[in-house]
């Protein structure tokens, strides 16, 4: 394989359906390495060109095939087609891997908060998969925040670090347009601010003791970002470590 190809050729392995809009691929391919928390472009050929997006690796380094979670996009030319996908069908995909939403530039900390809506739980999932965040961190807060309890996917796969780490990780559920006897109800924002989300953890969220991983819709990331701020949480740059570190899910 030539590192200079744009596209190598991958081959679907399993598809996995888990609500009327939400889906999991599971693709075979010579892609380079990469680390947990970054991303590869997928691509389907329609209408004579390539179509691409990018979608986060759910799947830990070492572990085979490549995973993607995606929603389907009602206009979409690509998730439309990528849903019609069937074991054995090609795909594209980069070679490369791209992306610095990863351990690498996080300083050290006692307590990892991993923020996430929808689909953007994806890459938190990759990373828990592997020893660093364990090595690294006294506690780990996963947060997933979606509309529907049927949203709430990977639930096999949180109930095993549950299982591995009883002590030391929480998952903490977000569903805001139905009751439920096991979920935060609202938005992330609005429970940072009145206490709602530290008291599900147990632990505090502050500047000295937390490092804060948000993942998901612009909007949401803008306004998590702000509700830290204003409690002397900082962005997380390479040149000026903070506590804060970001990826718009869009």
């Amino acid at each position: 394989m030539s590192t200079r190809s744009k596209w190598i050729e991958g081959h679907v392995v399993n598809k996995r359906r888990w609500t009327e809009r939400l889906y999991s691929l599971q693709v075979d391919a010579p892609i380079e390495p990469f680390r947990a928390g970054q991303f590869g472009r997928l691509a389907l050929d329609i209408d004579g060109e390539k179509v691409a997006r990018s979608y986060s690796f759910v799947n830990a380094p070492e572990e085979r095939p490549l995973e993607f979670y995606f929603i389907t996009v009602p206009d979409g030319p690509l998730t439309q087609r990528m849903v019609a996908l069937e074991p054995g069908d090609p795909i594209w995909i980069a070679p490369r891997p791209s992306g610095l939403f990863t351990l690498a530039g996080v300083p050290e900390s006692e307590h990892m908060w991993m923020l996430s809506t929808g689909t953007a739980i994806g890459p938190f999932i990759s990373i828990l998969k592997t020893a660093e965040p364990w090595q690294r961190f006294s506690k780990i807060i996963l947060v997933h925040a979606v509309r529907h309890v049927e949203e709430l996917t990977y639930q096999e796969t949180v109930r095993d670090f549950q299982a591995r780490y009883p002590e030391r990780f929480t998952m903490i559920p977000f569903v805001s347009r139905e009751d439920t006897d096991f979920a935060i109800k609202g938005r992330v924002p609005e429970a940072i601010v009145d206490g709602r989300l530290e008291a599900h953890a147990g632990v505090p969220l502050n500047a000295t003791q937390s490092h804060v991983m948000i993942c998901g819709n612009p909007d949401m990331v803008r306004t998590t970002m702000e509700v830290l701020e204003a409690r002397g949480l900082k962005r997380n740059r390479r040149k000026e470590p903070g506590q804060i570190t970001i990826e718009a899910y869009w």
